[in-house]
């Protein structure tokens, strides 16, 4: 059970559940500046740690993620003291897929993948986005385009639902970081995709 959430935003706001990645925590910048962007926007947001990183806070010791359905049940358990109607969750690469795997809890009414990782970087084989062909309710994804987890190009192999909407974050990496020389900055991606992830928020509750 994670030991503590960080919430964001007004109550009785639309509420966005959000997870962290791999390798770092729900107080990452990452997920602090999405988080409190939103919740500028009229979004409550509720960041957790799962298991293997509340251990990480409580003993300083880097471990990997714990195994998948360990991470499903943490998630699920956020969802049901949080939610008591159908709200939007999401995460950050590992988060936003985890997210993905929850499709068929009924307090799920969208999805959104902030970097989503198709497979490890340079292994296409190893492909983890299967489930994202049968997707029957709404799902964002926002892609760097140069993200080495999946990159623009490769998206037209990629199976993908009809309920599946992709927004490709401009010459960003897996942490939609742009190259100085491409024009783009960190925070004007970052800004877009707020944009973005609060416009799909807000219209899967107006299609509850």
């Amino acid at each position: 059970m994670t030991s503590k959430v960080i919430i964001d935003g007004e109550q009785g706001s639309p509420l966005f559940v959000f997870a962290h990645g791999a390798g770092a925590g729900m107080e990452h910048a990452f997920m602090q500046h999405v988080a409190l962007g939103l919740a500028e926007k009229g979004i409550q947001v509720v960041r957790f740690n799962f298991p293997y990183m509340v251990k990480r806070g409580e003993d300083g010791k880097k471990r990997p993620p714990d195994r998948a359905p360990k991470l499903l049940e943490a998630f699920e358990q956020i969802i049901a003291e949080y939610a008591d109607q159908p709200i939007v969750i999401g995460g950050k690469s590992m988060g936003g897929r985890m997210a993905s795997l929850l499709a068929e809890n009924p307090l799920v009414a969208g999805i959104a993948c902030l970097g989503y990782p198709f497979h490890p970087p340079g292994k296409p084989e190893k492909y983890k986005g299967e489930h994202l062909a049968d997707l029957a309710k709404p799902c964002l994804i926002l892609q760097g385009e140069r993200d080495t987890f999946g990159k623009r190009e490769e998206f037209e192999h990629f199976s993908l639902s009809q309920s599946v909407t992709v927004e490709f974050v401009s010459d960003g990496d897996h942490s939609f970081k742009p190259r100085k020389s491409s024009g783009h900055t960190e925070e004007g991606n970052l800004a877009h995709t707020v944009d973005v992830l609060s416009q799909f928020i807000f219209a899967c509750y107006e299609r509850k």
